[in-house]
């Protein structure tokens, strides 16, 4: 499933030098993955409703290229890897402008129950795990 995120960068999201500040690449990463789950009919809220979460382990991001205040850019999220008791979603992140590469990004996360212990999604709810395996498979 091809889904983009495109989003506008606004003045307070850039420094002194007038290009985004490196931390908010990772609330972009966050709302495209929020957007993504909601394309495939798993919002955070349905999780949440039945008793799942999906801590975040770990952020990499490089540094290809910076965008400035009033860019806008195209985040491609995709399933690098999935368990049933972790992921790795991956970011393909653009300057819609230029084409150019701006970051490339991951995230890795664990599936927990509502008190944060670690859950197998696979047992626990195999059809969303079905729905998570298909986005790898794509």
């Amino acid at each position: 499933m091809g889904i983009i995120f495109e989003r506008k960068i606004n003045y307070y999201e850039t420094d002194k030098m007038g290009v985004v500040h490196h931390s908010n690449y990772i609330r972009f990463l966050e709302e495209t993955r929020c957007y993504w789950l909601e394309q495939i009919d798993m919002p955070f809220e349905l999780l949440e409703e039945n008793g799942i979460t999906i801590p975040v382990l770990g952020v990499n991001c490089t540094y290809k290229h910076h965008v400035t205040f009033g860019d806008t850019i195209l985040i491609k999220p995709y399933m690098k890897e999935y368990t049933g008791v972790r992921m790795t979603v991956g970011y393909d992140v653009k300057d819609k402008k230029t084409g150019n590469t701006v970051i490339i990004a991951e995230t890795k996360h664990c599936f927990t129950d509502k008190n944060l212990k670690p859950i197998n999604l696979k047992k626990y709810n195999p059809e969303f795990s079905r729905k998570f395996e298909e986005l790898l498979e794509n």
